[in-house]
């Protein structure tokens, strides 16, 4: 579903070129979850932004359900993203003059889906997200964990592909972190997407299917 073959992203800082990712080769299928671990400032945000098509990389190739997107024109990237991924970020990012059922429908207006169709998608989804009952509830009155269900719930409106999250339980207390998780776990299975995770959370370790490190732009495959 989601490859990177010997992907290098270099930055300039001064005469020196430094490689933020260095030659990173990683493969994620359908149903599975592929965690990223290291430290802060060891390039997962920047992997994740190759692998999502917000950056280029400088060298290697991303493949999307087994297209090169790599080398496509920066005008055709906002498609791609729109149409293939999900994302999920530490921040929230909600809307606090919207409900959550509101929140998630604006990812399907870009698109142009119907009034009701709209409304009947935010419903199932965050009815899968357990927020059934809270879908009517502005950010305000919601937890934290609740707002980063509404989060993940919108990253999904659009059914792409692939999700990408850049460390989702960062902001949330223990217990809201592992249901985020276990959420994760589930959406994976149930509607078939490939996930990367980037976090510091040890507890992720426990819901991902394959763990890779990366550490000074280098990635190993530890599970």
């Amino acid at each position: 579903m989601l490859e990177a073959r010997w992907v290098t992203k270099h930055y300039r800082q001064g005469t020196n070129i430094v490689a933020a990712v260095d030659r990173v080769s990683i493969a994620v299928r359908e149903g599975e979850i592929a965690l990223i671990i290291g430290p802060s400032g060891s390039g997962k945000s920047t992997l994740l932004s190759m692998l999502g098509c917000i950056l280029q990389p400088t060298s290697g190739a991303v493949l999307v359900a087994g297209y090169d997107v790599s080398g496509v024109p920066e005008r055709v990237l906002p498609r791609i993203r729109q149409r293939c991924f999900g994302f999920v970020f530490q921040s929230f990012h909600l809307f606090p003059f919207l409900t959550a059922r509101e929140n998630v429908e604006t990812a399907m207006r870009l698109q142009k889906v119907p009034r009701e169709a709209r409304r009947k998608t935010a419903i199932d989804l965050l009815s899968d997200c357990g927020l059934g009952q809270r879908m009517d509830f502005y950010p305000a009155s919601l937890s934290g964990g609740e707002k980063q269900r509404v989060a993940i719930a919108r990253a999904l409106a659009a059914d792409p592909f692939i999700l990408l999250a850049d460390e989702p339980t960062a902001s949330l207390d223990s217990a809201n972190g592992e249901a985020v998780l276990e959420m994760l776990r589930h959406l994976a299975l149930a509607r078939g997407k490939a996930v990367v995770l980037a976090s510091h959370d040890p507890r992720a370790r426990h819901f991902a299917d394959s763990v890779y490190n990366l550490a000074d732009g280098r990635l190993n495959r530890l599970r």
